[in-house]
């Protein structure tokens, strides 16, 4: 899935969250047991449902704290670490959710001058913060998100009251979050972009564009009302087009038979690492959902040492996964991660039995025709190279002509 957010108001935990549900209203109901998952069902309470503010209608999500059984908001990173790592939810919606506490938490430490672990939190350490960010964790993880994309940045300004007293807008670790992000001044003051908001997007990296279908949009509205626009975050939720057909030629009535898409491509090379545990760490990524293939290659390097370069072709699934699995099984101390266009001729399977052996050819619909081959996998075990080349003639040859038939 890849997904486009226009902030035409900003963003914030809870409208990210309402966005996503009115989006997909499917997972409104699903919200309520993470909160249990969490380990505090009894701290705060979910509220969502459709809203109009007179212009667009979409969905409004608030969680109401019940209580706060410490008596206030502060509390360290390192605590809501330990709540999140022991807490029942799924290993990705924690994976998600540490990921977004962790962009805050590096903002904070750097903005006041402290190791990570000693910093603590004001306003996003208050129950209803952690539960905007785990319902969005959650949310982020079910949409199965491949690819992002933001509208530019709506500026904001003006002054907002914080535990550290009057700051400017956008807040400091806000806007060291988005950091070379691309923002627009619209003239309208306010805090448009909250911590949270700002982590969320930090965390979703948008900055790839492929070629999408709309398959549904969304409208989250925040709380603040903002002259002469709607305060609301549009989420657009795009498939890639991973099968585009290229058109076929009508000024010379040509018939392509191939279709193209983007997929995405990690390069490493590596020189000190045996071949042993190379070979291991690439059966690895081989096995790797969404990995397409894995190839690797010698070349010569830097100090003109024989190295191992390797390519990885995935098709987008978790790529962040991918890379810090490429970094964990070999030395590669960097890669390359790019988004090439391949372009694949039409094919089709097909079994073909003799005797008691089924054997599977692929044909492929070439511009001069079709071609077929059988699987050599098929073969591995003949003794025999003749029999081999006899048999995958005949395989061939009747998978060719059953399909001109």
């Amino acid at each position: 899935m890849h997904l486009h957010l226009d902030l035409v108001g900003g963003i914030s935990g809870d409208m990210f969250i309402a966005a996503a549900l009115d989006c997909f209203p499917g997972m409104v109901e699903e919200l309520s047991s993470q909160i249990d998952l969490a380990g505090f069902p009894d701290l705060v309470r979910l509220e969502t449902g459709p809203f109009n503010d007179g212009v667009l209608s979409g969905y409004k999500f608030k969680v109401i704290p019940e209580t706060d059984s410490d008596g206030h908001h502060h509390r360290h990173y390192s605590d809501i670490k330990s709540l999140l790592r022991q807490s029942a939810l799924d290993e990705e919606t924690k994976r998600i959710a540490l990921g977004i506490f962790k962009v805050i938490a590096d903002a904070e430490a750097e903005i006041h001058g402290k190791p990570v672990e000693q910093i603590a939190f004001h306003e996003v350490g208050a129950w209803d913060s952690i539960a905007d960010i785990v319902c969005a964790s959650y949310l982020i993880n079910r949409m199965q998100i491949s690819s992002c994309s933001c509208s530019a940045l709506p500026l904001g300004g003006g002054l907002i009251k914080t535990a550290h007293g009057m700051l400017p807008v956008p807040a400091p670790a806000t806007a060291l979050i988005l950091k070379e992000f691309e923002f627009v001044d619209d003239g309208i003051s306010g805090e448009r972009i909250t911590p949270t908001g700002a982590a969320i997007i930090k965390f979703l990296a948008p900055d790839q564009r492929p070629r999408s279908r709309l398959v549904s949009q969304g409208f989250g509205f925040g709380n603040k009302q903002f002259p002469g626009i709607s305060n609301t975050l549009r989420m657009l939720a795009m498939e890639p087009v991973l099968t585009t057909e290229l058109q076929s030629d009508q000024k010379h009535g040509q018939s392509q038979h191939w279709k193209s898409e983007n997929i995405h491509q990690l390069e490493f090379e590596i020189d000190d690492q045996t071949p042993e545990q190379l070979a291991v760490a690439i059966t690895r990524l081989q096995a790797m959902t969404g990995v397409l293939d894995v190839v690797q290659y010698g070349v010569y390097g830097k100090k003109n040492r024989l190295s191992h370069a390797v390519r990885v072709l995935s098709d987008g699934q978790d790529i962040e996964h991918l890379v810090s699995r490429c970094f964990s099984l070999t030395t590669t101390l960097g890669l390359r991660h790019s988004q090439p266009e391949r372009h694949l001729l039409r094919r089709e399977a097909t079994d073909i039995t003799v005797g008691d052996k089924v054997y599977r050819v692929k044909i492929a619909e070439r511009p001069g025709g079709k071609t077929a081959k059988t699987e050599m996998d098929d073969f591995a075990q003949s003794d025999s190279v003749a029999e081999q080349a006899n048999i995958r003639r005949q395989l061939e040859s009747s998978a060719l002509k059953d399909k001109d038939d």
